[in-house]
């Protein structure tokens, strides 16, 4: 294993098959970032979501997926040149991966591409215990989306921020304002059938506690973009926090848990969660 490597590995503390998924997958998108660095991509584009505000400011719960949003709307944007990039970045670090545009079937802004690699065959390079490998199914398949949204909506903020592992370099990304912006959309009006993404509840309480503010701003623009917000007023404090109470009343808190729960170290960290724990915490939300 690479020395390199073998020290982002030693940061999890591997037990089980999950454990090693996990680190996997994030030292995956560490490497994916790093080669984005190097094919310029920053220059186009901006690192936002739950696997930002993970592998950029040290949230405690795992992420699957990798969102970007170019920087000005482009139509024409290709992801396809990139991938190379990342193919060849994971594989210098000893990681065969194949990285693959999804065909669009319909008029979306959003480019979406998959990183696929052999779970068995990345275990054995990392020297995964042999009583891990062994529980594993010969065909199954480490997989991450990439999704870049060509069409964003204005007012977000980037900043620059700066990874040391395995080597060190920048990436660009939204601010935390913004990000918890694009995390409050997602969190009012996400549809995911009667699926509940417990993730997206994690989060608001992390950005609470943290002190973040809502960009309000960016968010009223996300709002229009998905004609969530029409009104002739600019969208108010009161009108978010409106907003929420009416979202936490239908919330199912028991189906949040269960999906959040395979990406924590300690699932405990949700016991305490209820209706009333979030009507308090949305209570606490700054605006920016």
């Amino acid at each position: 294993m690479n020395d390199a490597v073998k020290q982002m590995l030693d940061r999890y503390e591997c037990e089980s098959a999950g454990d090693y998924e996990n680190a996997l997958r994030e030292i995956f998108q560490e490497l994916a970032l790093l080669g984005l660095w190097r094919a310029k991509f920053f220059e186009k584009a901006a690192f936002y979501g739950g696997t930002a505000l993970r592998i950029l400011h040290g949230t405690d719960r795992f992420s699957e997926d990798m969102d970007f949003s170019l920087l000005h709307p482009d139509a024409g944007f290709d992801f396809s040149p990139y991938c190379a990039f990342l193919e060849k970045e994971l594989l210098a670090w000893g990681f065969p991966v194949q990285v693959q545009v999804k065909q669009k079937t319909a008029d979306s802004a959003v480019e979406s591409a998959f990183l696929k690699a052999d779970t068995m065959e990345q275990f054995l390079q990392v020297e995964a215990p042999e009583r891990v490998v062994a529980g594993l199914h010969r065909d199954q398949i480490l997989r991450i989306k990439v999704e870049v949204d060509t069409n964003p909506p204005g007012g977000f903020q980037t900043e620059s921020r700066y990874l040391l592992q395995p080597i060190p370099f920048a990436v660009r990304a939204y601010n935390l304002p913004s990000l918890f912006a694009g995390k409050m959309h997602a969190l009012l009006f996400r549809q995911w059938g009667r699926r509940v993404k417990g993730r997206d509840w994690y989060d608001l309480v992390w950005y609470v506690a943290k002190g973040i503010s809502v960009d309000l701003n960016h968010l009223e623009e996300r709002m229009r973009q998905t004609s969530h917000w029409s009104d002739d007023e600019v969208l108010s404090d009161e009108a978010l926090k409106n907003l929420l109470a009416a979202r936490i009343a239908t919330l199912d808190v028991d189906a949040a848990k269960k999906d959040i729960e395979p990406f924590l170290k300690r699932p405990d960290a949700v016991t305490v969660w209820s209706q009333d724990f979030f009507e308090q915490i949305v209570a606490g939300i700054q605006t920016c």
